[in-house]
Order: C-alpha cells, then sequence, then structure tokens
C-alpha cells in the first residue's frame, strides 16, 4: 500500500510539473507578444526604459533603426571562431634569440579566405581599374600601372625562367595558381577594392543601386564609381550627385517619409530614402596572431574546454607526409631538400615544382587551404622580434596609422578627383597614388583629436613603444635630434627626378647601420614552394618591406566577425 501510495505521489507531481512548464511557457510567449505589440523586436525606436515608441512623431519622430540581421560570412570565406591561444615557437629555438617567445593571446571571431588569392582574382581587379581609369588618359596616368604584380620576379640571373615571367600571371594554365609579385601595398588596395564590390553587389541585390555599367544615363569612369566609405558618408557626394544610379525606391518623392538620409535635390522633390541597408564587410589583410590562430587550428586538439598539446604544422599529423593517403604524398608543397622541390618523374610527392592550384592538398580543421607551403603570406602587422603582451593581449596588431576624413570649409568630406589626387613615390621609384578618384580624402588625425584621449595619443603608431624616442633611453633629452631610436636601420629616402635626363637618382643612406628592420618592415607568415620545412611552422615569422615583392609571397584577405562571436557550448548530458 505504501508502495502504491508512492507510485501515485510522483504520478501527480511529475504532471503537475509538467503543468507548470507547459503555464510558464505559454506566460513566456504572451508576454513577447505584448513587448512585440509595443514594438520590441520591430525595427522602431522604442525605448525599454522610458516605455515609448520614439520613432512616433508624437514622440519625436526619430529615425528608425535598421533591420539588417547580423554580417554574413562574405564570398569564399570561413567561419573562424575566436578564442585563446598560445602564439609563437613550437620547435627549439637553437639560437636561444628573443624573437617569437611564446605567449598566450586572444583572438576574436573573424572570417578569412578558404584560399590565397589567385591570378584570376587577381585580373578581374586590374580588369576594373583598366576599364575605370584608362591608363591612355592623362589623368588617371600610374593608377594602373602602380597595381600590376612584379612579373620579374621570376628572373634568375643563374636560371632558366622558363618563361614565367610572360606566363605565370596571364596564361589560362595558371589562373587558379596564387597571384604573387604583390607588395604588401598592393595587396591592401586589393582588399579596398574588393570592399567597394561586395558592397555595390549586395546593394545591387537590395534593390538600392541599379547595375552601374550597364545603365545608360551615366558613365563609370573615374570618380564615377562606388565607394561604400562616400556612400556611408553622404549618398549624394557618389557620382557627384546624380541620382540616376538610385532605383526608384530610393528615389521616390514620397513626403511623409521620414528617415536619416533623406534630402531634397534641386530638381523636383526627389527623396532619398535610404534608411535600411545591410552592413557590408570590410576586408583586410589578416594580423599575424589572427593568420597564425587560423592557421594552427588548434580545435583539432581541444577536448571540452582544454587544449591538448600544440601542434607544429596546420594539420595534425607530427609529420610533413600524409600517413593516411596510400601514396604517401606531402602535406604540403614546400622544398623536401636541396635540390629536390617535387621528388622524382612518375612519382611526385607535392604535385608541382613551383606553385601549385588552389585546393591541391586538403584543408585544415577550419576548412582553410595552403596556411603552409604553395606561397608565404602578406599579414597586417609592422614587424617587431619581440611582442609584448603586457601591452596588449587582446587582438594584437601592430602597424596602426589612424587617419578621419578631410573636410572643406563647410564640413563635408572632400572625395578626391583627378585634380586633388596625389601620387606617391616609393623608395624602389614606383609612383602610386595616395587615394583614388571617387574616394574620400583621408589625413592623420591631429593632436586635438586625441587631447585627453585614453585610447591613443598620436595618429602614427607603428613604432608605438617599441622604436619611438619614447622607447629609448634617451627619451628624457629636451633635444629631440639627439633621441636615439631603439632601431638603427637605414634612412630610406625617396628618389629624386633629374630634370635633364629624366631619370631617378636614387640617393643611398651610407651612415654604419645595425638592423634592417622599419617602421614600413611588414610581417609574412607561413612557408612556400621554395622554403624548407622549418618554415612550414605557422607561428615562423619573416618580414619585408611593403613595397616590395617575390615569387614566394601571396595573400588573403579577412573580416571583422560583426554581431555574436561565439556560440554556446554543446553540452551532453550524462546518467549517473
Amino acid at each position: 500500500m505504501q508502495a502504491i501510495n508512492k507510485t501515485v505521489i510522483h504520478y501527480f507531481m511529475k504532471n503537475i510539473l509538467k503543468s507548470s512548464l507547459v503555464y510558464g511557457s505559454i506566460l513566456l510567449v504572451i508576454s513577447s507578444c505584448s513587448k512585440q505589440q509595443k514594438g520590441l523586436g520591430s525595427t522602431d525606436r522604442y525605448s525599454e526604459n522610458i516605455g515609448f515608441d520614439f520613432s512616433d512623431p508624437a514622440y519625436g519622430g526619430l529615425s528608425k533603426l535598421s533591420n539588417s540581421v547580423e554580417l554574413e560570412a562574405p564570398n569564399s570565406m570561413t567561419y573562424v571562431e575566436g578564442g585563446v591561444f598560445v602564439m609563437g615557437q613550437v620547435q627549439q629555438d637553437v639560437m636561444n634569440e628573443a624573437d617569437n617567445k611564446p605567449r598566450t593571446m586572444h583572438v576574436s571571431s573573424f572570417y578569412i579566405d578558404q584560399t590565397e588569392t589567385t591570378n584570376k582574382e587577381y585580373l578581374i581587379y586590374l580588369d576594373w581599374l583598366e576599364k575605370v581609369f584608362p591608363p591612355d588618359n592623362p589623368k588617371y596616368k600610374h593608377i594602373y600601372s602602380a597595381a600590376l604584380p612584379d612579373e620579374n620576379v621570376w628572373n634568375n640571373p643563374l636560371g632558366n625562367d622558363r618563361e614565367l615571367t610572360k606566363t605565370y600571371f596571364r596564361h589560362r594554365a595558371y589562373e587558379e595558381y596564387p597571384v604573387v609579385g604583390v607588395s604588401w601595398r598592393q595587396a591592401n588596395d586589393y582588399c579596398t577594392w574588393r570592399t567597394n564590390r561586395e558592397a555595390e553587389m549586395k546593394f545591387i541585390e537590395e534593390g538600392i543601386l541599379k547595375p552601374l555599367f550597364d545603365n545608360s544615363e551615366i558613365t563609370v569612369e573615374g570618380r564615377n564609381h562606388f565607394d561604400v566609405e562616400v556612400f556611408e558618408a553622404d549618398p549624394k557626394l557618389l557620382f557627384n550627385g546624380n541620382y540616376s544610379i538610385f532605383t526608384e525606391y530610393v528615389t521616390q518623392s514620397d513626403e511623409t517619409v521620414t528617415d536619416s538620409v533623406s534630402s531634397e535635390t534641386d530638381k523636383g522633390n526627389i527623396k532619398l530614402n535610404i534608411d535600411k541597408f545591410s552592413p557590408s564587410p570590410r576586408f583586410r589583410l589578416p594580423t599575424e596572431a589572427e593568420w597564425e590562430y587560423a592557421a594552427r587550428a588548434d580545435i583539432d586538439n581541444r577536448q571540452y574546454n582544454s587544449i591538448r598539446g600544440r601542434k607544429k604544422y596546420p594539420w595534425s599529423s607530427a609529420t610533413t607526409r600524409n600517413e593516411k593517403d596510400k601514396y604517401y604524398l606531402q602535406h604540403a608543397n614546400f622544398k623536401e631538400s636541396r635540390g629536390n622541390y617535387s621528388g622524382i618523374a612518375g612519382w611526385s610527392s607535392d604535385y608541382g615544382d613551383i606553385t601549385t592550384p588552389i585546393k591541391s592538398f586538403p584543408p585544415n580543421a577550419f576548412g582553410l587551404y595552403d596556411m603552409a607551403g604553395n606561397v608565404a603570406e602578406w599579414v597586417f602587422d609592422v614587424y617587431r622580434p619581440s611582442i609584448d603582451t603586457d601591452l596588449n593581449d587582446f587582438n594584437y596588431a601592430r602597424g596602426n596609422i589612424f587617419r578621419k576624413p578631410k573636410l572643406d570649409e563647410n564640413g563635408n568630406v572632400i572625395v578626391a578627383d583627378f585634380n586633388t589626387i596625389t601620387y606617391d613615390t616609393l623608395p624602389n621609384g614606383k609612383i602610386v597614388p595616395s587615394e583614388l578618384p571617387g574616394q574620400i580624402i583621408k589625413v592623420p588625425v591631429s593632436g586635438n583629436d586625441t587631447y585627453l584621449d585614453l585610447s591613443y595619443q598620436k595618429a602614427d603608431n607603428r613604432d608605438f613603444a617599441d622604436g619611438d624616442p619614447e622607447s629609448s633611453r634617451d627619451y628624457q633629452e629636451e633635444d629631440l635630434d639627439r633621441r636615439k631610436s631603439m632601431y638603427n636601420s637605414p634612412v630610406i629616402t625617396q628618389p629624386v627626378l633629374d630634370e635633364q635626363t629624366g631619370e631617378l637618382v636614387y640617393v643611398y643612406d651610407k651612415k654604419p647601420r645595425t638592423t634592417l628592420i622599419t617602421n614600413y618592415s611588414r610581417v609574412y607568415k607561413g612557408g612556400s614552394w621554395r622554403d624548407r620545412e622549418f618554415w612550414l611552422d605557422p607561428a615562423q615569422r619573416r618580414f619585408l618591406e611593403e613595397y616590395m615583392s617575390t615569387n614566394y609571397i601571396g595573400f588573403r584577405c579577412a573580416a571583422s566577425k560583426v554581431g555574436v562571436s561565439h556560440e554556446k557550448p554543446k553540452f551532453r548530458l550524462f546518467n549517473n
């Protein structure tokens, strides 16, 4: 009888608990619905603190919030969930140098290209430049040529290049091979161009822009091209205020429309109605910490919330050969030994003696290809032997130069045209534009901008706390000229044009110097087709001046993750 009573009690308690859960769920749904009726969850500016919908004209008529969702993964990119990892050397440092010491770093979630940028993708970029800034037009001189890869990187005074200087970049046989001969500066320019083209396509799909190259009312040339920074600053500045680039949805003549960028024009009652648009990714080079984190892919070694050991390569194996492959091929394309770039004929070990097509080898645990071998890759950072996590251990990056839009006397941003564009002459004599016509002219932030700012105090932070006068032992010297830099590197001067001969005259620094590290020295990571196994370790780092290029350095783009950066852990319930 007692057992029966216990069973009955258990039955009633179980059903009461279920009923409570159901009742509670109903209350939550009702509460949620009532909140949505008040404006929560909608695009209106409903204040939970005050209790009013401020997008209602009765309460101020403030502009509506965007209904855009979080940023989707860009084309050809992979999502890399951020986290903590040990950055730095895995192999023994026989030279016992201070460079590349292990340190704990945290990286936020981001997106990165699955593969290196190919010849085909870079040629599309050049075709666009050639169409928008015709090289035969004196107004756009140097723009197209500044973006061309240096195809002479394949020349060798003691080698036979097999005409690679003519074929590697432009022949269809190599279109899926990684682009090389591209400097760090050129790679950054490509990232900016890709940002604008991706945003342009997104706005066309969302019904904001018309297809620009298929519009009889406009000509896409010079300043007249889409730039997302100009659009976000003031859509009226695009194409010198020619509204035929916008669709009827955007240029509707609805007097009752209220939005943050609506404005009447001199041509009738046309209004811009661009209150809702999705955010577009900002492409850039990955930082050194991001690249190493993505290449290492420690999730291979994760067990719950712990990392079991450190990997030497992007793949999980401790050797360079794929032991699961019946032919026992290499995991990557690299130089195996002196004079051995691909193995013997009929039994190639890595598919190629120079570079190989993208995706020739399996990806790592993040789904990324060729994070070791094939070509090394540019990253954002300025090179310094030591990375001090005492200064920053979160999304570390060295090389920031903070700029702001240049404004006219009325406070409006200035968009460059062929009259205002300026050019820089690089130390190697190459002439490059500081910005393209159609882009916002930017200037470094000033002391007024950083006054009493707790975040930063100057625009150029490439040598911050490691090479600037304040970092040296003579920082208290009153005479600024007597301050010594930590890095006594050669002073690089721009070549001077000889007016008589029309040739550039190069001035070389003849003073004794102790290092080649400068504020223009950029890090590149990963081994390449011409490197030995040592450089396949993602932790290894080298540097080259940002205006130089080689036949073994390429690049891939990255983009920051917007919104929620981590998913909740998937817990597994176990029975006792």
